[in-house]
């Protein structure tokens, strides 16, 4: 195998990406525009990226080309990317039966009334998790929110950080949101697993936040309890892909068999008619269109990227900061938070660092599960905590000028103590005893016997 000749010239197509992203950002953020950092596609950010890698680099167009497809064509990256489009369609078909709507209105029915704040926390953490996306759950009960914050005289500023921190913890663990398939992905590994490694850290850091919104969220007025139209039976879609994804079950047949599950429901309950099932569908896809080209350009840029050395010249760099696997885990948790400050997008800062992750973890022998873990939960703190970042933005717009991020922030308990909770972890590694022993090969052959992804990824790869 050719060594690879570390190059800072090998990295700058990655740099005109981000400079390209993060300068329209600021660009329009100056302006005034609203959603300053989304009104240039990331696609045609990272073209620019492409375009800087074929200038730059040497070699025939001819040569270059092959390599940009053959990244763009890796298996990693077309699996990824036909999750996202079965991801997408599970979602739009669950939320268009009135999946998303029936789950909030249950909650709201049962949660007691001086319990208000700790409860959106709970129903937000359960959409966002069922559902894969802390946006789709922000715009769900954001404006519920405030209503009740209106009623009830609750700070507004903290029962909005409720909202923000649920969609959070949510978007970290879903077995279906972006973050976890790239994640996933990129280290190879199965999203149960992923799963198992950050619930241990999650769910105690969600519990402190719980009991912190009880405390500092009563509310001054207890409104009486209301009850909400919900319907049961639009809320099994969600259980049904949460059991078999922590059961092993190949995702395929999971996302598929979640969209068949509520197009059933759907057409029962004559939410849609078959036609219209088939174009929910459809919606689901294009919705993460712009997901999934990124998602092809970046796979193949980072091949251009690599073959000419900047993947090597970073690890080069950081491998004269890391001294074990200790200061490896923080060198990626801080890179990849580092990056999503910069494009302001969690996925994407995940896919732009995998590969470097992955190669870090290799070389120090890490567990691949921790450091699809540990790229989850940086990019998910991060993007939390950024006032420009969609989730933020989205979130405050509600408000219409009442809140300011910077009074929302301070009260995101829970990415706080997810945070400490996450350092703590690398010096005492708790979140082992809730992942399968894989020390000796024969067990980890077995996991690939077992699922048909990886039978495909390491048939390529031989």
């Amino acid at each position: 195998m050719t060594s690879v000749k570390p190059s800072f010239k090998g990295l700058i197509p990655f740099i005109v990406f981000i400079l390209v992203y993060l300068g329209a950002g600021i660009f329009f953020e100056i302006r005034g525009v609203e959603m300053a950092f989304y009104q240039l596609p990331s696609p045609v950010a990272i073209m620019c990226g492409v375009i800087a890698a074929f200038l730059l680099f040497k070699g025939t167009i001819t040569e270059k080309f092959e390599t940009f497809i053959s990244g763009c064509g890796h298996s990693d990256i077309i699996i990824m990317c036909i999750i996202y489009l079965l991801a997408g369609a599970f979602a739009g078909v669950s939320k268009a039966m009135g999946g998303v709507e029936s789950t909030a209105n249950l909650g709201l029915t049962f949660i007691p009334p001086q319990y208000i704040t700790a409860g959106i926390f709970i129903i937000t953490s359960f959409i966002s998790t069922a559902t894969g996306t802390s946006v789709g759950a922000i715009v769900a009960i954001a404006p519920i929110a405030l209503e009740l914050s209106s009623k009830a005289n609750v700070p507004l500023a903290i029962i909005l950080s409720a909202v923000m921190s649920g969609s959070m913890f949510g978007d970290d663990l879903s077995m279906i949101s972006d973050t976890t398939i790239a994640a996933t992905r990129t280290q190879g590994c199965l999203m149960k697993d992923k799963f198992k490694a950050n619930i241990s850290i999650a769910i105690p850091a969600a519990l402190a936040a719980l009991a912190l919104f009880l405390v500092f969220g009563k509310p001054e007025t207890i409104v009486a309890a209301q009850y909400y139209d919900y319907n049961i039976i639009k809320i099994l879609p969600y259980i049904f892909v949460l059991v078999l994804s922590l059961a092993g079950i190949n995702v395929f047949i999971v996302l598929t068999g979640g969209i068949i599950f509520s197009g059933i429901i759907g057409i029962m309950t004559d939410s849609f008619t078959f036609i219209q099932f088939t174009k929910e569908i459809y919606t689901g896809f294009v919705n993460m269109n712009e997901i999934f080209i990124l998602s092809l350009l970046t796979g193949g840029l980072a091949t251009m990227v690599t073959k000419a050395g900047g993947v090597e010249w970073i690890l080069h760099k950081i491998q004269k900061m890391i001294t074990g696997k200790k200061s490896a885990q923080f060198g990626i948790g801080i890179l990849v938070a580092l990056t999503d400050f910069a494009v302001a997008n969690n996925t994407v800062a995940i896919i732009i660092n995998g590969s470097i992750a992955k190669k870090i973890s290799e070389e120090h022998k890490l567990d691949n599960r921790r450091i699809a873990g540990i790229l989850g939960i940086f990019s998910c703190i991060a993007q939390g905590i950024i006032p420009y970042g969609a989730q933020m933005l989205i979130l405050i717009g509600f408000t219409k000028g009442a809140v300011t991020p910077f009074e929302v922030i301070p009260l995101l308990w829970y990415q706080q103590i997810l945070l400490v909770l996450t350092c703590i972890s690398v010096f005492i590694p708790f979140y082992k005893r809730f992942l399968p022993d894989e020390s000796n090969k024969k067990q980890e052959d077995e996991i690939f016997e077992n699922n048909s992804l990886f039978e495909m990824e390491r048939e390529v790869a031989e």
